[in-house]
């Protein structure tokens, strides 16, 4: 979808931060109790949302439950259902990886497997990357799939990026991965006949690893999703006249903010040290991303407690990101990650918009119920940008 305010672009000096916490939706664990946002102790949020004004987004469509690219591609104000973008493209970019055009790109976990072959943990209890780089070496040096090359590059922790090269690859490809356990992986799928021979090549790849890593307690079997050509999108200068930066550690997230032209210019883990290089670099850019994942990972992971841990973390972090004085905030998640389910969600993700020419709503504090009565009510995760844009005078009147 062409968003009209594409045509009314127009120059200002004010600074738009976007920080996302990933996963931040939530649930309550029973009927009437607080979701994680609401049972957190977050005072800065609270008062941003007090000087503020609230609302509801839903990333791709009421009841949609989305991953974490095409989220993130509508927070930057792209239709994701236009720019449908596979998950080894954004792992590649992440790592800096020098993507032939020809070339298959998946991203892949390592998981644990039961003597029956049925995934016990898709992500192999989140081993750290000290384990996972060498399990990436054996792999890439010892698969052997003909005249196909095979890269392998540890992504982080249990995650990982497989690269196919050679003639003829299609990335019309079913995941391997059903997120579900209890079950085996599930054999890949060519989406059109031309792509039969690459899913042939996918499961020789998966049934060799599995032998290869049979040794491990924990990281004995491989997932892969996303399979992906590279795809070029329109930068965030040429749809909104923006110079947008990138703050975040995770290589997919420094992934999304590449494929649309974002320079990263902080792969710092402490979101503090983030604030300050936003801070060092302000005169630069107009538009900065900053990411935060730990509210996903721990609604991922079904801890209602520490997700509610990682938002108190979060919040605490906010007066010195305030002493920055960003001209717009906006705080938000790029979904709903809810402990309850243990995974992603189709429920919208609570909006915060603080600074610019703000109209003041009457919530008084930062969470989902709140949201409900927000001035900015609940609408398409994309149309988000505009509404940024506009509070930080970047937007042009449309018509005479």
């Amino acid at each position: 979808m062409k968003l009209i305010t594409e045509q009314q672009v127009i120059a200002s000096d004010q600074k738009i931060v976007m920080l996302i916490a990933d996963g931040l939706g939530g649930l309550p664990l029973k009927p009437g109790g607080p979701t994680e946002l609401e049972a957190a102790k977050t005072p800065n949020l609270d008062r941003l949302a007090y000087e503020g004004c609230q609302g509801l987004l839903d990333p791709i469509g009421p009841g949609i439950t989305p991953g974490s690219g095409p989220a993130h591609l509508a927070l930057f104000g792209y239709d994701p259902i236009e720019y449908n973008v596979g998950r080894g493209l954004l792992s590649a970019l992440g790592l800096d990886f020098d993507l032939h055009s020809s070339d298959v790109a998946a991203r892949g976990n390592f998981c644990t497997l039961d003597a029956d072959g049925n995934v016990l943990d898709r992500r192999a209890g989140r081993i750290p990357s000290i384990q996972s780089e060498p399990l990436c070496s054996k792999m890439e040096s010892e698969i052997n799939l003909g005249d196909i090359k095979i890269h392998i590059r540890s992504e982080k922790d249990h995650r990982f990026l497989l690269v196919l090269r050679g003639q003829g690859l299609s990335d019309q490809l079913h995941d391997t991965d059903s997120q579900q356990t209890g079950v085996p992986p599930l054999k890949c799928q060519p989406l059109t006949e031309s792509a039969a021979r690459s899913a042939r090549i996918v499961d020789d790849f998966v049934v060799q690893a599995r032998r290869l890593l049979a040794d491990q307690e924990q990281a004995n079997g491989v997932l892969l999703r996303g399979f992906a050509h590279r795809l070029p999108l329109p930068t965030m200068a040429d749809r909104f006249g923006l110079r947008a930066a990138a703050l975040a550690d995770y290589p997919m997230y420094r992934g999304l903010a590449k494929l649309v032209g974002m320079e990263v210019i902080s792969r710092d883990t402490n979101i503090e040290t983030r604030y300050k290089v936003f801070d060092d670099n302000r005169d630069d850019y107009d538009f900065f991303y900053i990411h935060f994942k730990k509210t996903d990972a721990t609604g991922e992971d079904g801890d209602f407690d520490a997700k509610v841990a990682a938002i108190e973390e979060l919040d605490a972090t906010i007066p010195a990101l305030m002493e920055t004085n960003p001209d717009v905030l906006v705080v938000t998640g790029d979904h709903s990650t809810p402990a309850a389910m243990a995974a992603h969600s189709w429920h919208p993700v609570p909006v915060l918009l603080h600074g610019g020419f703000v109209r003041q709503d009457a919530a008084k504090n930062f969470g989902e119920q709140a949201a409900t009565q927000g001035s900015l009510g609940r609408m398409p995760m994309m149309h988000l940008m505009p509404i940024a844009m506009a509070h930080a005078n970047k937007l042009a009147k449309f018509g005479a």
